[in-house]
């Protein structure tokens, strides 16, 4: 190992497995520097990881983005480790995700759990959802992932110090995800043992109001990133609810030459408008979105330089 690694560790009140993170991180790459995230522990999370000989860092503001947003702006290092404290992840194949980043084959390497998980190391929907949430970025974005929420990763200086994360929960592997492949970085994906949490550990995670922030996160990003798809769907939408409405009146007036039902005919008319109104404002957005694009290659293009 030639370049700089330091391994980021978020943290909660994980008291029961954070020696025994720290340990592992020490045993698969010794001369890595070990930084943990302490969130807020009400626990010996911070002292326990400082007798571990891990430097400690708090982050008063809860919430695992906002941890993660303090991580890529307070560490400076080559290859930046993220690996989360509650000891779930099998870290043996850490120096080789690592090395896949140092021989410039991957801007980022994520741990992929779905394949070999230990018996209730996933809550009963949590697969389903991490499934469905890939399937959803896929289509989207144009990947082929499998695990989008992995909170194992290992990434590139030039990835970290080019990205900017604005989520501020268990989301923020969703949009750290969605924002690399947007930015064309070439992810790669190793099968890695997921375990189930020791005896005394708890996760944090709410099944459904994260799982709501999730997908609420891909279709806040896909407006602001896809906003062609995202406006042109909603005109499609509005432009069928119009006809359908409007089949009426239409139906009517052929007929009769009359307009009984004007309320149905101001309605299909005002939804045929604002059809019209959300696909031109696809097309300005993603004119915009375009350039910016062109003006972030030119800028990193001239800083590699």
């Amino acid at each position: 190992m030639n370049s700089r690694c330091v391994v980021m560790i978020p943290c909660y009140n994980e008291e029961v497995t954070i020696e025994k993170v720290i340990h592992d991180v020490r045993e698969y790459l010794p001369k890595a520097n070990i930084v943990v995230f302490d969130n807020n522990s009400t626990d010996r999370t911070a002292q326990l990881a400082e007798v571990a000989g891990a430097a400690v860092i708090k982050e008063k503001r809860q919430g695992k983005g906002f941890v993660i947003q303090a991580m890529f702006s307070r560490i400076d290092a080559d290859v930046y480790i993220m690996v989360d404290g509650d000891d779930t992840y099998d870290l043996r194949h850490l120096p080789e995700m690592v090395a896949a980043i140092e021989r410039d084959q991957a801007d980022m390497v994520v741990g992929k759990r779905l394949g070999n998980c230990e018996e209730r190391s996933f809550r009963p929907l949590h697969s389903f959802g991490n499934r469905l949430v890939a399937w959803l970025i896929n289509r989207f974005f144009g990947g082929g992932l499998t695990d989008i929420m992995s909170g194992f990763r290992v990434m590139s200086r030039e990835f970290v110090k080019n990205l900017t994360i604005s989520a501020t929960g268990f989301e923020v592997e969703t949009e750290l995800t969605i924002k690399a492949l947007k930015r064309h970085a070439v992810i790669d994906e190793m099968a890695i043992c997921y375990r189930a949490r020791p005896y005394g550990s708890f996760s944090k995670l709410s099944t459904f109001r994260d799982g709501i922030l999730v997908i609420r996160t891909i279709f806040m990003i896909c407006k602001d990133y896809k906003p062609f798809l995202f406006f042109t769907c909603i005109a499609l939408l509005l432009c069928i609810l119009a006809l359908a409405s409007g089949s009426v009146v239409i139906s009517e007036f052929l007929e009769t030459r009359y307009i009984t039902h004007v309320p149905l005919a101001i309605l299909a008319s005002g939804l045929m408008i604002l059809s019209m109104i959300f696909f031109i404002t696809g097309v300005i957005l993603d004119c915009t979105n375009r350039r910016f694009d062109e003006l972030y290659n030119y800028i990193r293009l001239k800083g590699l330089n």
